[in-house]
């Protein structure tokens, strides 16, 4: 982010909201503790920029970040991949709810994909400034909105499924004979 103009660690907060959080997200509490690494490592350089009575510090890359920066950009070997998606986690845990419980998480989720595609679609329509040369920041997005339609997609066949089938007692609890 510091490369892409951000000098703060606020800007680069700024940054990551409409950006990378949706794959790799970033709290002050990661943020600010990382400038400061990376300083301590001579990879960026601290100056003091107050604004307004407010003490600020601006960040830029050193040579050195340039080059580490670059480097990890190239090296093949660092690809790690974490999906962490708590309402999936939710239905991996289904068997211990009714359905109707199931149905509510995963309606809550399919509703969450439509507000995330508004707001990736918003974020599409903002003029960018500051990326690279090929907009490889849009690609990304791009990637993002395919992947949250499939996602939104799926939880709207389980949707489907869940109201097709008749009432199931959650794991444990025992349904009462039909006396009909």
């Amino acid at each position: 982010m510091l490369r892409f103009g951000s000098r703060t660690g606020y800007e680069i907060k700024q940054k990551i909201e409409i950006s990378t959080r949706f794959f790799w997200g970033a709290s002050y509490g990661q943020i600010y503790p990382e400038l400061k690494r990376l300083e301590g490592a001579r990879l960026v350089a601290a100056e003091a920029d107050p604004r307004g009575g407010v003490k600020r510090t601006a960040y830029r890359l050193t040579a050195a970040g340039e080059q580490a920066l670059h480097d990890w950009l190239v090296d093949p070997s660092e690809q790690h991949f974490e999906m962490r998606d708590e309402a999936l986690l939710k239905i991996f845990f289904g068997d211990l709810l009714t359905d109707e419980e199931l149905l509510a998480n995963v309606a809550a989720r399919r509703a969450w994909c439509e507000q995330v595609l508004g707001l990736f679609h918003d974020i599409d329509d903002m003029p960018v400034y500051g990326w690279g040369p090929r907009q490889s920041p849009t690609d990304a997005l791009h990637y993002g909105i395919e992947l949250i339609e499939w996602m939104r997609d799926w939880y709207a066949r389980k949707e489907r499924e869940l109201r097709g089938r008749g009432r199931r007692p959650r794991r444990g609890e025992t349904q009462a004979p039909d006396h009909r």
